[in-house]
């Protein structure tokens, strides 16, 4: 329901309808009118396809508000899961609007790749492999991290993520300008 309330919440500021939405974001109006009511299991790319669509960072989808001193044991926090690939993508922290910064947990498994669409301009994706090894980075040039090694790129390219091992798991920051 979070994600249904923040749908519906943007699209309003936006002053966009449910048709323009839907097309700007390659999917079905159905789709979103079921995302905006709370019915359906969307995948990730369909949230980010709807981020660019509506101009907001992803964690303003997800994002409930927190109290002051706030603790995410691992396993836990509002996770969302790629539709092609074993990727999963947990907000830990949303930036503040005047910083538009954003702190994911990602986990991966061996199989098949998670290629990212293009994000909104000026995106930079940090992330810091924490376990297991991965291709990282840009679609076209992507680098094989291991664990503790750390990586940047920009996020408005088509960028991708493939774990090498089991139990891959890395925390990644987007910054949005």
């Amino acid at each position: 329901m979070v994600i249904a309330r923040s749908l519906r919440r943007e699209r309003a500021r936006a002053g966009l309808s449910l048709s323009e939405v839907a097309q700007r974001a390659g999917i079905a109006k159905s789709t979103l009118s079921q995302l905006e009511s709370g019915n359906g299991n969307p995948s990730l790319e369909t949230l980010w396809a709807l981020c660019v669509a509506l101009d907001m960072p992803f964690s303003g989808l997800l994002d409930p508000p927190r109290p002051a001193v706030q603790v995410i044991r691992a396993g836990e926090g509002p996770a969302v899961a790629a539709e092609r690939s074993d990727y999963r993508a947990t907000l830990l922290s949303a930036g503040p609007s005047n910083a538009r910064r954003d702190v994911y947990r990602i986990s991966a498994e061996p199989g098949r790749a998670h290629s990212s669409q293009p994000h909104t301009p000026g995106v930079i994706e940090h992330i810091l492999l924490a376990a297991g090894r991965a291709l990282v980075g840009p679609a076209d040039e992507p680098v094989e991290l291991r664990a503790g090694d750390y990586i940047s790129y920009p996020g408005d390219a088509g960028h991708v993520f493939e774990a090498l091992e089991p139990g891959t798991w890395a925390t990644m920051v987007v910054e949005t300008p």
